[in-house]
Parts: C-alpha cells; sequence; structure tokens
C-alpha cells in the first residue's frame, strides 16, 4: 500500500480541490436565486439560433472540417514518430533511416501549417460575413420597434447591441466552433491513440477525466455569469456616454462637471471589476487543468518507471522507454486541446452572453405593425377623420379621451391648447407612431391600420420644432434617400421654400458640411432645410409641430413665407402657440385635457368669446407691452 502512497496524496489534492469548486457553485447558485436572477435562453437555444447564421455557408464549413481532419493527423501521428525515434537511437542505429523519419515528420508538420493557415482564411472570411448579417438583422428591427419602444430602451444600449456584441459572437464563427470540434476530435483521436499503444495507461489517463469535466462544468457556471456583468457593464458606460456626450454643454453652463466625472468614474470601476472577476475566473481554471496535467505526467512516470527498473508489468502490461516517450507526448496531445478549451470556452460563454443580449432585442415584438391585410395607397386626398379617438401612453392616463373631428383635403388645420393637451400626440397618432386604444382614424375614409406603415408615412411630410439634421452635406441631409435627384430638383425646393437664401451664401453649397445634429447652422436654418427636405418628399399632407417656436424675427418672417406656399401643396397640420401666426387656418382646434372644446376659424372663435379668445386677448396684450 505504501508504494501507492504518492498517488494517493495527488488524489486527495484534486479531490480537495473538486470539493471546493462544488460548493463555490452551490454558493453561486444560492446568490442567483436571491437575486432573482433567471437565464432566459439555454445554450442549446443560443446555439440553434446562431447556426441558422452560419447555414448559408455549410460548404465552407465541410471544407473547413476536411482541412481540420488533415491538420489533425500531425497530432496523432508526431508521438509515434517521436517514440519510434527514441527506439531507433536506443537500438540499432542508422543515420539514413533516422533522417527518412525526420523528413517525413517534417512534411507532416508543413502540411498541417498549411491546413491552419487556409483554415484561418476561410473562417475569417465566412465569420465576417455572419458578422454583417447579424448586424443588419438587429439594426433592421431596431428601425421596426414602435416610437414608445425606442423611448424605453437607453441608445447607448442599441448601439452596444450593433457593435459590441456581434464582435463576440463573431469569434465564435471564425474560432470558438471549429477549434471545439478540433479539439474534440483530438481528444478523442488521442485516446484510441494511447488505448492502441498501452491500455493501461490509457485507463490511469482516464482517471483525471472526470475532474476535466466537473472542473469544466463549474468553469461554466462562473464563466457566463462572469462574461454577463461584463456585458452588463458596457452596455451602462455605453448608454451613460451617449447621453452626457449628447448634452456635454448643459453640465458645462451648470458647471457639473465633477459630478458627471464621478458618475462615470463610478461606472468606470463597475466595469473595471467585472473584466476582474472574468480574468479571476478564467486565472482559477487554466491552472487547475494544468495541474491534471501536470499530476498525469507525474504518474505516467511513476507507473512507467517503476514498472521499467523493477521489470514488472502495469496492469498485465510491458512499459518500455518508447511508450513512456509516445505517451508523455499523447498526454500533453491530451490536455493541450483541455486547456484551449478553458481559453475557448472562456470566450464562449463571452459569445453566448452577447448572444442572449442580442436575441433580447431581435425577439422584441413591434408594436406597431401592419395587418394581414394591408393595402398600399399610391395616393390619398387628405382627408383625414378622427372618430371618438383615446389613447393613453400608460394604461389608465389618458392622453386623448373621446376626440373626434374632421380635415377636409387641401385645408389647413390649427391645434392649440396648453403643453399637455394632446396636440403632439393628435399628430403622432395620424402617423401611426403610437397605435390608439378605442375609436379610428381614417385617411381618405380608409382606416389607417388597413393602411401599410410605410405606404402611409410616404405621404405625410413632418417638420418638427426639434429639427435633426444628420452628419454628412447639406445634399444629403435634404434628400435624405437613394434614388436619383438632380441639384436642379433641390434646388427648386430650396427657393420654394426660401432656404437658398443662406444655401447660396455658403462656400460649398448644396456640399457644406453638416455637422452632428446640425449644429454648424442655427435654428432657423435647420428649420429651413427641413422644410425643403419636405417639399422635395412631395407630401399629400403636411404636418408642423411648433416649426416657427424659437427663431428669431427675421427668418420667422421667412418662414411664415414658405408656410403660405406649403399650403398649396396638400393638407396642412399645425401645432402653435402664437396664434398669431394660424389666424388663416381654415380651422382652428382648442384642445384641453386631451379633449376639443372648441373650434372653428379665427374670427368664428374671437366671436364666442370663450377660451380661444381669451388667449388671443392675453397673447396679443403681451406683444403690445413687449412693443412699448
Amino acid at each position: 500500500m505504501a508504494e501507492y502512497l504518492p498517488v494517493l496524496i495527488v488524489g486527495a489534492i484534486i479531490g480537495a480541490f473538486a470539493l471546493v469548486f462544488f460548493l463555490a457553485s452551490l454558493a453561486l447558485k444560492k446568490q442567483k436565486n436571491a437575486d432573482g436572477y433567471t437565464r432566459h435562453m439555454s445554450d442549446g437555444e443560443i446555439v440553434k439560433r446562431l447556426l441558422h447564421y452560419a447555414k448559408p455557408y455549410w460548404k465552407d464549413f465541410v471544407l473547413v472540417f476536411f482541412i481540420m481532419a488533415v491538420s489533425i493527423v500531425y497530432d496523432l501521428v508526431s508521438p509515434l514518430i517521436v517514440g519510434h525515434v527514441e527506439k531507433t537511437v536506443s537500438g540499432d542505429f542508422e543515420l539514413n533511416y533516422l533522417l527518412k523519419i525526420v523528413a517525413v515528420y517534417a512534411g507532416i508538420l508543413i502540411v498541417s501549417m498549411l491546413c491552419t493557415y487556409f483554415q484561418a482564411m476561410i473562417l475569417q472570411k465566412t465569420g465576417q460575413k455572419i458578422l454583417s448579417q447579424i448586424r443588419m438583422d438587429v439594426f433592421t428591427h431596431i428601425e421596426k420597434l414602435s416610437h414608445e419602444q425606442l423611448n424605453n430602451i437607453p441608445v447607448g444600449k442599441l448601439v452596444t447591441r450593433v457593435t459590441n456584441d456581434p464582435n463576440s459572437i463573431s469569434y465564435m464563427f471564425t474560432n470558438i466552433l471549429v477549434t471545439l470540434l478540433k479539439n474534440s476530435m483530438v481528444v478523442v483521436g488521442v485516446l484510441g491513440a494511447m488505448l492502441l499503444l498501452n491500455y493501461a495507461l490509457t485507463l490511469m489517463v482516464l482517471c483525471f477525466v472526470p475532474f476535466v469535466v466537473l472542473f469544466t462544468v463549474i468553469f461554466r457556471k462562473f464563466s457566463r455569469k462572469a462574461h454577463r456583468d461584463v456585458t452588463d457593464a458596457t452596455t451602462d458606460i455605453n448608454t451613460y456616454l451617449s447621453e452626457n456626450l449628447s448634452g456635454i454643454k448643459i453640465t458645462q453652463i451648470f458647471n457639473r462637471e465633477a459630478q458627471k466625472m464621478e458618475d462615470f468614474r463610478r461606472r468606470s470601476r463597475e466595469l473595471e471589476k467585472a473584466k476582474r472577476n472574468r480574468m479571476f475566473v478564467f486565472g482559477i481554471f487554466r491552472p487547475m487543468v494544468y495541474m491534471l496535467n501536470i499530476s498525469c505526467v507525474m504518474c505516467l512516470f511513476y507507473f512507467g518507471s517503476k514498472g521499467y527498473i523493477q521489470d514488472t508489468p502495469f496492469l498485465g502490461q510491458v512499459i518500455t522507454a518508447d511508450i513512456v516517450v509516445a505517451f508523455y507526448m499523447y498526454i500533453s496531445k491530451f490536455f493541450n486541446p483541455i486547456q484551449n478549451l478553458a481559453e475557448q470556452f472562456d470566450m464562449l460563454q463571452k459569445s453566448f452572453a452577447s448572444s442572449e443580449k442580442i436575441f433580447g432585442i431581435l425577439d422584441m415584438v413591434p408594436e406597431v405593425v401592419d395587418e394581414p391585410d394591408a393595402m398600399e395607397l399610391e395616393q390619398i386626398r387628405g382627408e383625414i377623420e378622427f372618430r371618438d379617438v383615446w389613447f393613453a401612453y400608460n394604461p389608465g392616463e389618458w392622453v386623448l379621451k373621446g376626440v373626434s373631428f374632421k380635415v377636409e383635403p387641401r385645408q389647413t388645420v390649427a391645434f392649440v391648447g396648453s403643453t399637455g393637451s394632446g396636440k403632439t400626440t393628435i399628430l403622432s397618432l395620424i402617423c401611426r407612431n403610437y397605435d390608439i386604444q378605442k375609436g379610428q382614424i381614417l385617411i381618405d375614409g380608409i382606416d389607417i391600420r388597413r393602411i401599410k406603415i410605410s405606404s402611409l408615412r410616404r405621404h405625410f411630410g413632418q417638420m418638427l420644432q426639434d429639427v435633426f439634421l444628420f452628419s454628412g452635406t447639406i445634399r444629403s441631409n435634404i434628400v435624405l434617400r437613394k434614388e436619383d435627384i438632380s441639384d436642379e430638383d433641390i434646388w427648386r425646393a430650396c427657393r420654394y421654400v426660401n432656404a437658398d437664401s443662406f444655401i447660396t451664401k455658403l462656400e460649398d453649397g448644396l456640399d457644406e458640411v453638416v455637422r452632428e445634429r446640425g449644429n454648424n447652422f442655427s435654428a432657423g436654418q435647420r428649420q429651413l432645410l427641413s422644410f425643403a427636405r419636405t417639399v422635395l418628399h412631395k407630401p399629400s399632407v403636411m404636418i408642423l409641430d411648433e416649426a416657427t417656436a424659437n427663431i428669431d424675427t427675421e427668418t420667422e418672417m421667412l418662414i411664415q413665407d414658405s408656410l403660405e406656399k406649403m399650403k398649396n401643396i396638400g393638407t396642412m397640420l399645425i401645432v402653435a402657440h402664437r396664434l398669431s401666426t394660424i389666424q388663416h387656418a381654415d380651422n382652428i382646434i382648442l384642445l384641453s385635457h386631451g379633449q376639443i372644446i372648441e373650434q372653428g376659424n379665427h374670427q368664428a372663435l374671437l366671436a364666442q368669446k370663450g377660451r380661444y379668445y381669451r388667449l388671443y386677448t392675453l397673447q396679443y396684450s403681451k406683444q403690445q407691452l413687449l412693443q412699448n
């Protein structure tokens, strides 16, 4: 019994580590239950959905599989060749025979290196194609989400889903899956070769396999959580940056740089902590596998040298020097893939964590979608009718309460009322940015839910108070479409809305660079560009939401002139606080707390001497006071 004491000591040490890891996994499970954490997707479901993206490139993966099979030959044959060399050197030595063996070994090595090169090139090209498709799917799906859904998701989170997360998944296709398959094949092949060479020593090696499996299963749990924490922390910091870099001017105005820096530092520390925990988990697992490797080699040398020196068989089989050498290399070939699996498994868990986040976005069902029998509208007259419309952003909190009105084709209708009365909501509902809870909205007598969303919005031109301009040029911001539009058409639209008054003064004209959000143009200039964009689009219905707010007097005169011209294009819906700007509207609808309390033209409403009369009188008095 004493002669097996060293082996028992090694087994006791390994068993102690196994017990510690098992208890740690139980503690992790208890913590998850306490935190209320539940996984949304299983690994099998994630793999199944990811393989859907790989399916179109199955031929490339089959080719890689055959190339990989050829390269595996080197891993299986090289230990036998080295063992044979040892036998040749220790026996009847022949230099020519040795050189032949070395040449064979070198040839196999070269072929293996070439296979590795072509394998990497094919996988990288295929992986980038898959990566692009995933990004396109995520971005396309985000475009389908409703306004309410987009309002509930931070922009930084969406940016992370489209950029960072697909990169993690790309590594899975370009390296992880193939390497996992190759290493698995190598492990199986090495076990087969060892069984043929000496089954007794193979049984000794297999005694360590259960511990490898146990450590891997436990590591998987810790690694998945660590990667998820890193992903969450990365999303948090991207969200914070997206919001605060956009609002950095407000931060500077109120001298809050120090506070914002502290908030950023706190999030950075959370990310650092998450990454440190991930490194710690990986730093524990790989040394454990290496410990099993060294323990297995020690047992090999112990039993091998014991049997060789004492000339006694081990479990009925004689151990020779060439067998010891070959097994030493085979053990390295056996555990090296397992150690590599540790690194690959680490990246696999990172890919799974990112995949779970991406599929979480892709699984969001758009709230505003086309009906199965939705129709295309080639053109519309511009007749709009609300029939007892009720709408709430939050259940039970009605923003509109039984609103009914009708807009005739080519009419100009204005909506007025205090903040929160429902003016802007009405305009959003007409474009079907949200779906109503009760009632009907009709366009040319057709319920808008029976019209395809893309077809409906194609006939609307929206000009908002906060004009959004994209980075690019004036031309690209006016066109916004892929169709070929001539400069003559663009200039015609610009002249129609008086935008040419400042564009012609710019050095590059239509090619003048537009910086982020158009911050190198004034509010009035941005509004005129939005008018030109709308006119070029040739809408049947135009929507203006506070388009003249916060505009200087000179620019407002240009905008008012533009509005008078645009009235001839089609139906016009206006939201305005300045009652002086809507005096010539065909119908003025006064809203209060989501209900229509007055409507008619300017003169009729003044004659009623109701709420509109009081609002107009108040604004007129303030204007006279300012002029004096």
